[in-house]
């Protein structure tokens, strides 16, 4: 992972496992690495597997310490966050690791999660950027009180959905727009979907639209 650690660092979500589901890594032709949410869990979180329904995909997910990545909101200063944002964009880019150790190319690894779990996979993605065979963030943006404005590096064409209610108490209609700014200026293609009066959730044609982006790995 690009600049966020050495290799000898050990935060508090080294260690706690990553859980998996779906096809064997060893026979996927596809992964997908889901960040749960605060106060949920990997096994949680691994339950949308079931609701994307894509067959022959290994799905992969780190547990956080104490069951939150991070201890304050994702719009606070970064280092009010830290080491928990640090050491769960390792603990992702570990799970992302094992996929290509098992043959699987980053250009067929999807990075998704729900809330603070999308948060992070959207963060990951912008700080370890190249082709990835898509991005999922429900109800989630960058991470931090202002964004760095531009973030260097290629996305490549890069699929990525945004899904956010325009009210959601958590993530401000405006971040995810600023996000897709982001995102969109390193040359991803976004799919940004904003729903109107929706709680803090997922929704039927967020996870349809996951589907997609997934599906299109194996078809």
């Amino acid at each position: 992972m690009s600049g966020d650690r050495t290799d000898d660092e050990v935060g508090p979500h080294q260690g706690q496992g990553i859980t998996t589901a779906g096809a064997d890594l060893a026979d996927a032709p596809a992964a997908v690495v889901l960040a749960h949410g605060r106060g949920a869990s990997a096994r949680g979180i691994l339950g949308m597997a079931d609701e994307f329904a894509v067959e022959g995909v290994a799905y992969l997910a780190p547990q956080a310490a104490r069951n939150e990545w991070y201890p304050n909101s994702f719009l606070a200063p970064v280092e009010a966050n830290e080491p928990g944002r640090s050491s769960g964009l390792r603990a992702l880019d570990d799970a992302v690791g094992r996929a290509v150790e098992a043959g699987i190319p980053h250009e067929r690894i999807v990075l998704g999660g729900f809330s603070q779990g999308a948060c992070l996979a959207a963060e990951y993605v912008a700080r370890n950027p190249r082709r990835y065979g898509g991005v999922i963030a429900f109800s989630g943006g960058l991470i931090g009180e202002e964004l760095d404005g531009t973030y260097p590096g290629d996305l490549a064409g890069t699929p990525v959905f945004l899904g956010c209610s325009d009210v959601d108490p958590h993530i401000p209609e405006e971040r995810v727009v600023a996000t897709r700014d982001a995102l969109e200026a390193m040359g991803a293609d976004v799919d940004m979907r904003l729903y109107e009066g929706m709680g803090h959730t997922v929704n039927a044609d967020e996870v349809a639209a996951a589907r997609a982006v997934i599906a299109s790995l194996v078809d």
